[in-house]
């Protein structure tokens, strides 16, 4: 498909990278000609240099035959402009990243009015993956599917578990838990498993299952899952903001260091009900007079991506807090996973997973198409989830005589309702939803998991 990316940040860039993997046609507008150059050089895309408000510049980027337009400049205002040009010459899909909270309650407002097909709140996404993954503080990610039915959750086997030396197609029986293991991240390997791998302490796994029997499993397994009653914060921008709002909904006390007094000012009116600590976060000395060494969740999400490391390495080193940190440079990902951060998030991959996930679903007018896609073991491989329709070429066909690709598993169906994990007896029938994990990128239909 043809589209347009207004803005050239690392939403961006990162968006567009994403994009062109998935063979799409793509046209970079930027007001930063030595922007659109690096990433011109580096991605095969076309970069045009002026403001994507401008209805001169909209047609030199070829808006007038494109599919998508998506803006996601730095100003909220200036995405919707963008988006509304672009509909005044042509009516093709529209997505908007609007990140200002004061716009929270008004976006079905301006998706009827702007007649927009999406809008992307980076920060208030982020904010809800962090409070889903402060629900099992030892998971590294947790992913919804089917509106909350299935889970799909990521952990690190810790010293003394039961699943050390435990090969994976015992863990049902031996534990009487009804999970499935879809991938495994050792040595920087990331591998779709078979049944007979066996486990080792250390090793990171992704496992899905319904939100109950994950909890068991957890508790067998030895992996604490208590949630955690209190949270401190370091930095009180946008995510802070929105995660704050969602922890105090949920009974959890919330404490926030911010250096600039105005915006302490500003979240002390905002939420009462937290506690707002004008100070220097970065200062230990601090940190410590406000409770590191006994809080159960530390969140250090500055603007300042090297803050975010050094506070986390910090916390991990003194407490045994939950650590969950911030990451939005692209370059620093190489590492992340020989630094004990503890779970990471990156807002601008969640932007661009949410945008894919939908393009994807824009593509597909034949067979099934993707309900949800998320990208998990540091981005090298996604979870997907499919609706089945009638003339879908895998129905009524055991899964067992399914001739799949390599690197991909079938990992659960969802039937009206109920949640099968399929044994190679199941079958897949229209209606059902079915969720797949694989190393592998760009499928689009549910028909794409077999060899051709």
């Amino acid at each position: 498909m043809e589209i347009i990316i207004i803005g050239c940040g690392k939403v961006g860039a990162a968006l567009a990278q994403e994009l062109v993997e998935e063979g799409h046609t793509i046209t970079i507008v930027d007001t930063n000609k030595k922007v659109l150059d690096v990433v011109s050089l580096n991605l095969d895309v076309l970069g045009i240099a002026g403001n994507g408000a401008s209805y001169s510049v909209l047609l030199e980027a070829g808006v007038d035959k494109a599919d998508i337009l998506i803006a996601v400049t730095d100003s909220d205002e200036m995405n919707l402009l963008c988006c509304l040009f672009a509909k005044k010459v042509r009516d093709l899909k529209t997505i908007a990243r609007v990140r200002n909270p004061i716009y929270t309650n008004e976006v079905e407002f301006l998706k009827t009015e702007l007649e927009l097909s999406m809008i992307i709140n980076p920060e208030k996404t982020a904010a809800y993956e962090i409070a889903s993954i402060l629900r099992f503080p030892s998971a590294i990610q947790v992913e919804n599917f089917a509106k909350g039915l299935v889970e799909l959750l990521s952990v690190e086997i810790p010293e003394g578990s039961i699943l050390n030396d435990m090969p994976i197609m015992e863990i049902s029986t031996r534990l009487s838990c009804d999970v499935l293991v879809c991938v495994l991240e050792r040595d920087e390997k990331v591998i779709i498993p078979s049944g007979d791998i066996v486990l080792k302490t250390g090793d990171k796994i992704s496992v899905v299952a319904e939100p109950t029997k994950a909890s068991e499993f957890f508790r067998k397994s030895g992996i604490v899952t208590n949630r955690v009653k209190n949270a401190m914060i370091v930095g009180g921008g946008k995510i802070s903001h929105y995660l704050a709002v969602d922890l105090i909904k949920r009974g959890i006390d919330v404490k926030i260091i911010e250096k600039n007094l105005e915006i302490c000012e500003k979240l002390s009116m905002e939420m009462p009900k937290a506690t707002i600590i004008h100070a220097d976060g970065t200062d230990q000395e601090v940190l410590k007079e406000e409770g590191l060494l006994y809080v159960e969740a530390f969140l250090p999400l500055t603007d300042m991506d090297e803050q975010n490391v050094i506070l986390a390495l910090v916390a991990k080193s003194i407490s045994k807090a939950k650590v969950i940190t911030k990451i939005n440079k692209i370059p620093m990902d190489t590492i992340m996973g020989k630094l004990k951060l503890g779970s990471v998030v990156h807002p601008k991959f969640i932007t661009a997973d949410y945008i894919l996930q939908y393009v994807r679903a824009l593509q597909n007018s034949q067979g099934s198409s993707v309900e949800t896609l998320y990208k998990i073991a540091d981005n090298k491989a996604e979870a997907l989830a499919f609706k089945v329709k009638e003339n879908c070429r895998i129905i009524n066909q055991k899964i067992e005589t399914l001739q799949l690709i390599d690197n991909l598993l079938v990992t659960c169906i969802i039937r009206d309702g109920r949640t099968i994990i399929p044994r190679g007896k199941d079958v897949i029938l229209p209606g059902d939803t079915v969720i797949v994990v694989t190393t592998n990128v760009g499928l689009y239909e549910i028909s794409d998991i077999l060899k051709k």
